[in-house]
């Protein structure tokens, strides 16, 4: 019996997600009928209903808090430890020799080079109770231009909206002190479902030598929208939610050199873990979004720079 109802719930998620694709090609031509087991039927039709909407919330609880926080200072006391001793600034130099040049090859040619990492503990791995830790590491060459250009566009946080759109659609500098600053952003993505949240950030800035300079951004609070851009439209309570994005923690370096800036990102964020039976659901949102989003951000970053170098609107 176990078999035919895993075979009986992969036929309906199979069809399921057929009949979206061919909604979503041509909604205006007649899908031919579909012949299933009344039993398979009532399977596509709650899983059809599901697709309409978002999962049920999840609450975030204080063992993933507490995993997540652990991870994320791990990571931070090796960032700091690397350059207070004086590590390879950008991880490509860490790389051996062939894998080095080449590296620098694909970023000359205008290519953002993502690689996934994980923070040990002492070690081995550190678990995470009912959620998912992403670390993704990436970095992209802009040719041409200043350190001084990059910051400018890095912290003019008013504008990210336009650098960074789609997936920034409203940001805002809240306050800044010298080198720190708070910022607001409402990030919108789409992936089967889609999810827009409104999160705030407070980012320090330090320079290291005349040529580099690195950031340490933390989001301090993230909250998903219910309704966006509905009459009705509002925030949910912080932590009992979809759960796509509890937590990000991000390291910037900025070096200028080789007539331009390399502009490298490692970002560790934490999302709900994926509940059986819903992995198709939210599966594709939690495991490929952070790496799309860093690839994007960096991408975006270079194209936003290079803009505004020669004085033509933000791609």
């Amino acid at each position: 019996m176990a078999c035919a109802g895993d075979n009986l719930m992969t036929e309906a998620r199979r069809t399921c997600a057929d009949l979206l694709r061919r909604r979503d090609r041509n909604a205006k031509k007649t899908l031919r009928p579909l012949r299933l087991g009344s039993a398979a039927a009532v399977l596509m039709a709650a899983l059809l209903g599901q697709a309409a909407a978002e999962p049920a919330p999840t609450q975030l609880r204080q063992e993933t808090i507490t995993a997540f926080e652990r991870y994320a200072r791990l990571t931070d006391a090796r960032n700091n430890e690397e350059l207070r001793r004086g590590a390879p600034f950008l991880f490509v130099d860490a790389l051996p020799t062939a894998e080095r040049a080449a590296a620098y090859a694909a970023l000359r040619r205008g290519e953002v080079k993502v690689e996934r990492r994980e923070t040990l503990d002492d070690g081995r791995r550190v678990k995470c109770p009912r959620g998912m830790i992403h670390h993704w590491e990436g970095i992209v060459f802009v040719p041409g231009v200043t350190l001084e250009e990059t910051l400018a566009l890095l912290q003019d946080y008013d504008r990210h909206a336009k650098y960074y759109s789609p997936d920034v659609e409203q940001s805002k500098l809240e306050w800044r002190h010298g080198d720190d600053f708070r910022v607001f952003f409402r990030f919108r993505r789409h992936k089967v479902i889609t999810v827009v949240l409104d999160t705030e950030h407070e980012v320090h800035y330090a320079r290291d030598t005349a040529g580099r300079v690195h950031s340490r951004s933390s989001a301090v609070r993230i909250a998903q929208v219910e309704d966006p851009d509905a009459p009705k439209e509002h925030e949910k309570a912080p932590g009992d939610d979809g759960g796509f994005l509890w937590r990000m923690e991000t390291w910037w370096r900025m070096e200028e050199r080789d007539g331009g800036v390399y502009v490298q990102s490692e970002v560790v964020s934490l999302t709900r873990d994926i509940p059986a039976g819903l992995g198709w659901l939210i599966g594709p949102f939690v495991t490929s979004i952070p790496r799309e989003s860093l690839t994007f951000t960096l991408d975006a970053t270079r194209k936003g720079i290079l803009a505004r170098r020669a004085g033509r609107p933000s791609p």
